[in-house]
């Protein structure tokens, strides 16, 4: 008897598919571990700050959403699967085509059946999930007491409640599409829709189906086009945003006209879901095809055609004045002070006694060039670093404001070369340490600031102040991370400062003592941080202990961002001591681009100058902006704060109900931190773009256009405009200097630049807790008459570089291979005209050189004058007196210089001549005398330096008096 032995079992297969499910698990595993440390850093950092509140929504929302967004789409898709694959006709003929389709689809139909819903969901889920702020803002929005004009709405229906709707009827369109495609596509496929013989056969049930979801179709687009009537308010047009004329009489009629139709032919679709007829939803829908393109299109160009453009001002006025008025809440220019100015040219002695407040304030340390100068003398190693350019502040000195220009001493780790290893980095060098402030009316007899805080310690009015905290652990320039704290029996091992000379390695240590991180006193918080930071060396290093916490995000911008994600943030975040903390200061404001009959402005060409060339904003075109939060990151331990300054604005209100308790009221804002706040420059920039246009009142003016300003460009960039600048000054209608800032503006258009408008903000909100000063925000344009010409920053430059005096200022320097910096152009209102000032800054070629204030231009309608200090300058600008003194007046002056005169008018060159011997040896002189003071700059040898510049001073003057002689 033969036996045959059984089959070998298919081990081998067995196995594969075991390690393969075993390999996929574990990849599975492994992505979710990453994906959940991510979250869970987040969580540990929110959590630290006090915000996780604002974590948690944003996860809950998100969730919400996506789930919201699959079910909608994937339950509908399903449906509309299964309907059709049921109801089928089980006896249909088909065709071979249809057999061979149904041979390949049967296999994985099931799969199909849900598969296809779940890969449509998925789509829906995360598109919905990036909507979730739309229908938050939507859900917790507020009413905003103003009505629109057209429709009589208020309009936090367009700011909140448009985009909702919008987003959900394209929501449903999308959804209804497909289940209308995939609807006609399972009929198709198994014969309940069928083609041949140029007939269309139906079944009952693929017809009802069919019908029925493109009624429901048409029903969503009469809802899209009833709300396309309302965002013609916020569609830009032809001249204006909003409808005019032809948009008020020729398409919102129009879109209502085809929302009644699109709701009809919907009708008729469910009818033919009833009795089988397609003919007359088919027609209907054709009609409705025509009917759109006549009222859409064509009669409002007969409209526009022949009705407004013979009569384009009578017609379309109301509609101009409504863009105007709305345009001016919008942005917060309603409120404009404007004044006529009589501007006067001509000087006399005297002229500036009855603006000594304004003249004693008047910055020549320009922030944008001084930078390299404080590196110079307030680095002490090359590991620290300043802002460039440097921030502005006022402090409050024996009672007295003084401007200062101000900056905080931070790390910069790129300096330590081969020495910046992990230790050094993260552990060791983890913060900067003091503030510098210098005043930005006065100089040295070197041209150098006068400081008013600085060095290591720290010196100066503010380190004065009991409980001064100068350390700097979170700023601009910060490292990634720092790993600090440590229990109090253990020696420091950070670097708080360095003392001795430069070339000591004498240091002071120590141990931060703040709640700044998250916590690194577990081994797991370690692991998170290790794979967050890809640094094996937080998990394994002994510098890591049970009261380490790791420091990171520490950019004061990018800390405020994140715990208040619906702030669109200014560029210029500065420094301030408040309370014995150095205080990061951050605006922070809300934004729309829903405000109807308010024009669009870009945020990026707005608000770019020479000091900002290129912002980015998520929300580029806006019409409606606040100035809603001021926060404040503490330098110490990174602390954010959050203030209500805006707490009648309604967008902040909205989201204060998204994220409960995480703005405080402006009522616990401290009278020092009020003494600080300033009216923020984007805002200001965003609103002078505006007023280009919108400083005219009345509609004819805005149509006629014959009055457009724009700011002018920087002297000194001439392809950038002009940054606006703070002072404490006192405009005309004033009773008393005041911190604010400043802006001028120039005819649109190519050619002209003479100054059309003056334009200033009350950036001081006073001192007192809680409470903004009543002026705070106000805005006053000067109207310069068009009867007295006032030239224009360009055109001043121009002839400040045509004075002789200057040419051969500059020609000299260039000889001695020095470079001459011209610094920031100030327009000041002062003497009944407009008075310019120019500081004149003279850098050599060595190595270690920095700008050193040398020389001030003046100018006051066409008279200019050019001296060693601005006081001097507007005394012999005045008559030898200006009835002023100006901030550096004390500035010590070389007594053997000869007694400077006014600055005589341009003349023709002379014809050139050989030079005298006494020219030879004064051009000698100023040579010899730039080689000592390079020497001595490179040598550090102050008192060589001061006294090599005043051999220098004397040469030049002697040069000129030759050359005039």
């Amino acid at each position: 008897m033969t036996t045959t032995s059984a089959p070998t079992p298919a081990t081998p297969s067995r196995t594969r598919r075991v390690i393969a499910i075993t390999l996929v698990v574990i990849a599975a595993l492994v992505v979710a571990f990453f994906v959940f440390a991510s979250l869970y850093a987040d969580w540990l950092w929110f959590d630290q700050l006090g915000f996780q509140s604002v974590l948690t929504t944003q996860w809950i929302a998100r969730v919400v959403m996506f789930v919201v967004g699959f079910l909608g789409m994937a339950v509908p898709v399903w449906l509309s699967i299964q309907l059709a694959y049921r109801l089928r006709p089980v006896y249909a003929r088909l065709s071979s085509q249809l057999d061979r389709y149904q041979e390949v689809v049967e296999p994985l139909r099931r799969l199909a059946m849900w598969g296809i819903p779940v890969f449509f969901g998925f789509f829906a889920g995360f598109a919905a999930s990036a909507q979730w702020e739309t229908t938050w803002l939507w859900f917790n929005g507020v009413a905003t007491d103003t009505t629109d004009p057209q429709f009589h709405l208020d309009t936090g229906f367009y700011m909140f409640a448009l985009p909702f709707w919008s987003s959900l009827v394209g929501f449903l369109s999308a959804v209804l599409l497909v289940c209308l495609l995939v609807t006609a596509l399972v009929s198709y496929l198994y014969g309940s829709v069928r083609v041949g013989q140029r007939e269309l056969r139906i079944s009952k049930s693929a017809r009802i189906q069919l019908a029925v979801i493109a009624g429901l179709y048409l029903l969503v687009q009469a809802a899209s086009l009833w709300l396309d009537r309302y965002k013609t308010l916020i569609e830009p047009g032809d001249r204006i945003t909003g409808p005019g004329y032809t948009g008020v009489n020729a398409i919102i009629p129009g879109q209502t006209i085809l929302a009644f139709a699109a709701a009809i032919v919907a009708i008729l679709f469910f009818v033919t879901a009833i009795i089988g007829r397609w003919r007359y939803p088919l027609v209907a829908t054709a009609l409705l095809v025509v009917s759109a393109i006549v009222l859409g299109v064509g009669y409002p160009w007969v409209v526009t055609t022949f009705q407004v453009q013979p009569n384009r001002l009578s017609l379309e006025q109301e509609y101009y004045q409504r863009n105007v008025d709305m345009t001016k809440t919008a942005y917060g220019i309603d409120g404009l002070d404007k004044q006529d100015f009589e501007a006067v040219t001509d000087v006399e002695a005297g002229q500036l006694r009855a603006d000594a407040g304004t003249t004693a304030q008047i910055r020549v340390m320009d922030p944008a060039i001084v930078s390299p100068t404080v590196r110079q003398l307030e680095q002490y190693r090359s590991y620290y670093q300043f802002a460039d350019p440097l921030d502005v502040d006022r402090y409050d000195i024996d009672g007295v404001s003084q401007d200062t220009v101000v900056s905080v001493r931070e790390l910069n780790l790129e300096q330590l070369g081969v020495a910046n290893d992990w230790q050094n980095s993260a552990v060791v060098y983890t913060h900067g340490y003091g503030i510098v402030a210098a005043k930005g009316n006065d100089r040295t007899v070197d041209g150098n600031p006068v400081f008013l805080e600085r060095g290591i310690p720290a010196t100066g009015f503010l380190s004065d102040e009991e409980n001064f905290q100068p350390r700097v652990y979170f700023g601009e320039y910060s490292p990634t991370y720092s790993i600090v704290g440590a229990p109090k029996d253990s020696d420091p091992i950070e670097l708080d400062y360095p003392s001795g000379e430069d070339d000591s390695s004498n240091e002071t240590k120590t141990t931060f003592d703040g709640n700044g991180g998250p916590s690194l006193g577990n081994v797991f918080n370690r692991l998170i941080y290790a794979l967050k930071f890809q640094a094996e060396q937080i998990l394994f290093s002994d510098y890591v202990n049970e009261d380490s916490q790791i420091l990171y995000d520490r950019d004061p911008r990018e800390r405020v961002q994140k715990v208040a994600p619906y702030l669109t943030l200014d560029n210029d975040p500065y420094p301030s001591v408040v309370d014995g903390r150095i205080v990061w200061i951050v605006d922070g404001y809300t934004l729309s681009a829903n405000y109807p009959y308010s024009s669009t402005v870009s945020l990026t060409s707005a608000i770019s100058d020479s000091s900002n060339p290129a912002p980015r904003f998520a929300l580029d075109d806006i019409n409606y902006i606040r100035n809603s939060v001021k926060a404040t990151v503490d330098a110490y331990d990174g602390k954010v704060t959050l203030y209500a300054w805006d707490d009648e604005d309604p967008v902040l209100k909205s989201w204060q109900k998204v994220y409960p308790s995480t703005v405080k009221p402006i009522s616990e804002m401290s009278g020092e931190l009020m003494s600080h706040v300033r009216y923020p420059t984007d805002l200001f920039k965003v609103q002078r773009t505006i007023l280009g246009v919108y400083h005219v009142d009345d509609a004819r003016s805005f149509y006629q256009s014959d009055n457009r300003w724009k700011t002018p460009n920087d002297p000194q960039a001439d392809t950038q405009l002009q940054p606006p600048y703070y002072l404490t000054m006192q405009m005309p209608g004033q009773d008393a200097p005041t911190y604010s800032m400043f802006t001028s503006f120039i005819p649109s258009g190519e050619g002209r630049n003479v100054l059309m408008g003056y334009l200033a903000v009350d950036s001081n909100a006073g001192s007192e807790a809680g409470k903004k000063s009543s002026d705070y925000g106000k805005l006053r344009m000067l109207e310069i008459s068009a009867d007295t010409t006032v030239p224009g920053p360009g055109q001043v430059q121009n002839n400040f570089d045509a004075q002789p005096e200057v040419s051969s200022f500059v020609n000299l320097l260039k000889q001695g291979d020095s470079d001459v910096l011209k610094g920031n152009l100030l327009t000041l209102p002062v003497g009944g005209g407009l008075l310019y000032v120019q500081p004149v800054f003279v850098q050599s070629s060595g190595a270690t050189s920095f700008p050193s204030l040398q020389k001030v231009l003046v100018s006051f309608g066409n008279e200019v004058a050019f001296e060693d200090t601005l006081n001097e300058a507007l005394d012999v600008l005045f008559g030898g007196d200006s009835g002023a003194d100006a901030g550096d007046t004390d500035v010590p002056t070389d007594p053997n210089a000869p007694t400077p005169e006014p600055t005589p008018e341009p003349t023709p060159a002379p014809t050139p001549t050989e030079p005298t011997d006494a020219y030879q040896q004064a051009l000698q002189d100023a040579q010899q005398a730039m080689l000592d003071r390079q020497a001595a700059l490179e040598k550090g040898d102050w008192a060589a330096y001061g006294e090599a510049d005043d051999r220098l001073t004397a040469a030049v003057q002697k040069l000129i008096e030759l050359g005039e002689q």
